[in-house]
């Protein structure tokens, strides 16, 4: 180890990657197309340089179940690339019927399920099939068919997964929400995409308690004028809503209903995600069928290096893009670990002791959840059996290095350190870990594989161990087929394709090292600016939260939005029973230490709580945009916040 390159906290196992996924796909290049790759770096440079060739491999690889085999793999470019033209498949086939080789037996294990309060339920494939081909039926005698939309205001339970299989074995479009979602926010979804059929639960239990949505789903139907049919799950306890229809006798009516997946296009729509909807409507991110099937066959048997044997598990809700991640861990044969509840309650062991129970080999979650065991102080390896597990996958914010540090010491070193991070946009990861790649502590371990990672500095120039710009120079299949109530494309190309035309820029802040590993900072758009001197706001937050007073922290530089003389302001949740008085000396100085004298802030203010997205991200730029004079309805809507009361100080704040 050297000044410049960090520790190495896991190193590749030459057996285990001798009988990888990733090192079959470079033998089978060599043996089949004379491609001779010796490393990841050596792979992921061909798959850059040569995309469509790389495509094409993995869906010959993999063993797409074409219906009709495409005429040509990719034509045109950003943001209008059409990718296996002319070829038709289906998604749920790949899901129901995975890998290349023999559908997977009636009773082998598909899904593990675990609720909060205990209850439990495991299905074989066997099992899922049957009750996907009687959801299909029931769907068709409701009038669903290719095309139509069918959305869910439902948990992370197999109901939902049952739902969703059918719908895209229609050929039908799917979209979900999590009820604890907000009546507003979920009309503001599913309303504009005006769905036929909606899946609601009568309820939910969280943190505890029982959830009675039974009130919201009433208001949907009368808000959501193209509805015409609702099926009601009672999922916690025996609730009914009248003139709804109820599940289980539904799917009961069409038990043994045929199992068929109806053939569509390549980029024909698959499911609607959505953006965080922070201001405006959200908005609604079409993927398609196919650039899902070859994306997460890329993403999950070669960089996650996930197969048959394996327990996928990723803490997630329907609301957010890691569960239709999660749910595809079928279509590499994976049995799936699905769990509904709080991750927090009764405390921060709930998942440890998921994982020791259902023998995880692959076990997801965020890097808050990660930061918020470091400083609870939990020991989970030393707690529970987590011998069975090989990778533990972080996303959703930027992992800190003393959340590596943590992994390695308290879940084990030969665990691989999966940070990765991407977005909604296209359902994958731009940076990632792949099985014979080391980790590096605080870093990301590598570009994933097709996509075309480049850090830009101000003049529009790739730069290497230097932050910049995080842009995409190549097509990538999972790309969104367009955005709903988009026609021209103009809404999809000012997302992207506006500073950088042709070239998608992501929006986030990325450094990549001369080792091909990557280090996010944040937004791009909530940089600091202090001086001249740009650091991310994930720099800082590792500063503040490293203290264990700290329990949550914002920080926004208003000198941003155009104000020279503007401030830097730290917001602060603090510990119980922590004063800022006692707090501020120590944060200030390890602000001057670790970043700068120029990213001390001008002030620190107590808050009860940090405003966050339904999925959970901090808000900067809307209280930037609060703090520079916006008026909040126009900076936010509060309906697309899962606190929308926490920007109350931040209102005052910017009017005195």
């Amino acid at each position: 180890m050297t000044a410049d390159i960090p520790e190495v906290l896991w190193r590749p196992d030459a057996n285990r990657v001798a009988d990888s996924k990733i090192e079959a796909f470079r033998e089978w290049l060599r043996d089949r197309h004379d491609v001779d790759l010796t490393d990841y770096d050596d792979l992921w440079h061909y798959s850059v340089e040569h995309v469509p060739e790389f495509w094409a491999a993995v869906a010959e690889f993999f063993g797409v179940r074409w219906h009709e085999q495409p005429r040509e793999v990719l034509s045109g470019a950003m943001p209008t690339a059409k990718w296996f033209d002319g070829g038709t498949l289906n998604y749920a086939e790949h899901s129901l019927s995975p890998g290349a080789g023999a559908p997977k037996a009636d009773d082998e294990l598909a899904v593990i399920f675990h609720r909060e309060d205990g209850f439990a339920e495991q299905l074989t494939y066997g099992d899922l099939r049957a009750h996907v081909g009687a959801a299909r039926a029931a769907l068709r005698a409701l009038g669903v068919g290719k095309g139509d939309r069918v959305v869910a205001l439902a948990p992370n339970c197999p109901q939902t997964l049952i739902a969703f299989l059918a719908t895209a074995s229609l050929g039908a479009i799917w979209s979900s929400c999590s009820p604890d979602f907000g009546i507003r926010a979920i009309s503001d979804r599913f309303t504009q995409i005006e769905p036929k059929v909606l899946v609601a639960v009568n309820g939910y239990a969280y943190n505890g308690r029982a959830f009675d949505v039974r009130g919201t789903v009433q208001r949907l139907r009368e808000q959501i004028p193209s509805l015409e049919a609702t099926i009601l799950v009672k999922y916690v306890g025996d609730g009914t809503l009248e003139h709804t229809v109820d599940w289980n006798a539904l799917l009961a009516e069409h038990s043994g209903g045929e199992l068929a997946y109806e053939p569509v296009d390549f980029a024909h729509p698959l499911w609607v995600l959505y953006s965080s909807g922070t201001t405006g409507l959200p908005k609604g991110i079409v993927q398609g069928h196919g650039g899902i099937v070859v994306e997460h066959f890329k993403a999950l048997a070669l960089q996650t290096g996930l197969g048959p044997g394996d327990r996928f598990f990723w803490f997630t809700t329907t609301g957010w893009m890691m569960w239709n991640f999660v749910v595809s861990g079928l279509t590499v044969g994976a049995t799936i670990v699905l769990y509904d509840g709080s991750p927090g309650h009764p405390d921060l062991n709930v998942l440890w002791h998921l994982a020791e129970q259902h023998r995880v080999s692959y076990f997801g979650t965020s890097a808050p959840f990660i930061q918020s065991c470091l400083k609870a102080g939990i020991t989970p390896s030393a707690r529970y059996d987590l011998s069975a597990l090989r990778a533990l996958g972080s996303t959703g914010a930027p992992l800190s290095v003393e959340g590596f540090r943590w992994i390695a010491d308290e879940i084990g070193r030969d665990v691989q350190i999966c940070s990765v991070s991407g977005g909604t946009d296209l359902c994958a990861a731009f940076v990632a870990a792949a099985p014979d790649v080391p980790v590096w502590l605080g870093e990301i371990s590598c570009r994933a594989l097709g996509a075309a990672v480049v850090a830009l500095d101000e003049q529009g120039e790739p730069v290497v161990d230097e932050v910049g710009e995080l842009v995409i120079t190549e097509p990538m299949p999972s790309m969104p087929v367009y955005f709903w109530n988009d026609p021209d494309g103009s809404r999809l190309r000012e997302a992207y394709f506006e500073m950088y035309p042709g070239r998608w820029r992501h929006g986030d802040w990325i450094k990549i090292t001369r080792r091909g590993s990557a280090v996010i900072y944040g937004r791009s758009d909530s940089t600091l600016n202090r001086g001249g001197v740009r650091m991310g706001t994930a720099e800082f937050y590792r500063v503040v939260e490293g203290l264990a007073e700290v329990a949550d922290s914002l920080v926004v530089d208003t000198s941003a939005v155009g104000n020279e003389d503007g401030q830097l302001l730290c917001f602060l949740v603090l510990a119980s029973g922590v004063s800022l008085e006692e707090i501020e000396p120590d944060l200030r100085k390890e602000l001057r230490n670790a970043l700068s004298p120029r990213h001390v802030p001008d002030r620190f203010i107590v808050v009860a709580e940090i405003p966050r997205t339904l999925n959970g991200k901090k808000c900067e730029v809307p209280v930037k945009r609060i703090l520079s004079g916006v008026a909040p309805e126009r900076a936010v809507s509060r309906d697309a916040l899962a606190n929308p009361a926490a920007l109350e100080p931040f209102v005052e704040l910017a009017v005195k």
